[in-house]
C-alpha cells in the first residue's frame, strides 16, 4: 500500500508540485473572487470575477491573515475585498473612509472631514439613477434608487485606527459599514483591480464579452 502510494507521488511529483505553488500562488500573491450580488452595481456586476491583488497592503502567511509585513493601506476609493467575521461571508465593497476620517452621509450625498463629495448625474431610468461620485479625487459610478432607503443617510462616523469604513457602489442595495459596521483592516485580503471573466446571469451564463479585463474604477 505504502509503496504503491509512493509511487504515484513519484510519477505525480511534478503536477503535484504545480497545484502546491498555484495554490501558494492564489493564497498569498494574487486571486479570483466570484461576485454573486449586485452591490457593487453599476461598477462590478453578478456574475463578474474580479482579479485581486493579495500583495497591495500585506505580505501574509500563506492560507492565514497573518501579516509579515505591511506594504501599504488601503485608500479613499479603493475596491477592497475582506472575509467579513460580522457577516461571515467574502465581501466586496469600496472604501470611502480611513482612519481618522468623520464620514456622514446624507441623502446619499458623503461628507467627508466636513467636505460634501460632487456628484454629476450620469444616466437614470424609472427607478435608479446613476451619478459620478467624486471621491477624494476618485471618480466613479454609484447607483441611487430615485425613492431612497433606509440606509441613505447616518450620522457622523469618526473612523479608529486599523479600521476603515466600506459601501457598496449600488447604495440602496449594499450590507456593507451600515450593516455590519465597520471593517477591521486584519480582514482586508486585498485590492480588485479589474474584471477576468464575466457571466451573464439573464443570458443563459454566456461571458460577457465587453466586460473581458475591464479596468475597475
Amino acid at each position: 500500500m505504502r509503496q504503491g502510494l509512493a509511487r504515484v507521488l513519484r510519477e505525480n511529483r511534478s503536477i503535484l508540485l504545480f497545484l502546491t505553488l498555484m495554490l501558494l500562488f492564489r493564497s498569498a500573491c494574487a486571486d479570483w473572487n466570484h461576485v454573486p450580488t449586485g452591490s457593487m452595481k453599476p461598477t462590478i456586476l453578478e456574475g463578474d470575477y474580479i482579479l485581486v491583488d493579495k500583495m497591495a497592503y500585506d505580505i501574509r502567511v500563506p492560507f492565514t491573515h497573518i501579516s509579515l509585513a505591511r506594504l501599504g493601506e488601503p485608500e479613499h476609493g479603493d475596491i477592497v475585498v475582506f472575509d467579513s467575521e460580522a457577516s461571515g461571508n467574502r465581501l466586496v465593497k469600496r472604501v470611502v473612509g480611513i482612519p481618522g476620517d468623520a464620514v456622514e452621509l446624507r441623502n446619499n450625498r458623503l461628507i467627508i472631514n466636513g467636505q460634501p463629495l460632487s456628484y454629476t448625474l450620469a444616466s437614470e431610468s424609472p427607478l435608479f439613477r446613476e451619478v459620478r461620485e467624486d471621491l477624494l479625487g476618485v471618480e466613479h459610478l454609484v447607483r441611487l434608487h430615485k425613492r431612497g432607503s433606509a440606509m441613505s443617510s447616518f450620522s457622523p462616523v469618526r473612523v479608529p485606527q486599523d479600521y476603515y469604513l466600506a459601501l457598496g457602489d449600488n447604495r440602496d442595495n449594499s450590507a456593507d459599514s451600515r450593516v455590519i459596521g465597520l471593517v477591521p483592516r486584519k480582514e482586508i485580503v486585498g485590492r480588485a483591480h479589474k474584471v477576468v471573466l464575466s457571466l451573464d446571469y439573464d443570458n443563459h451564463y454566456l461571458p460577457r464579452r465587453d466586460r473581458f479585463l475591464q479596468q475597475l474604477l
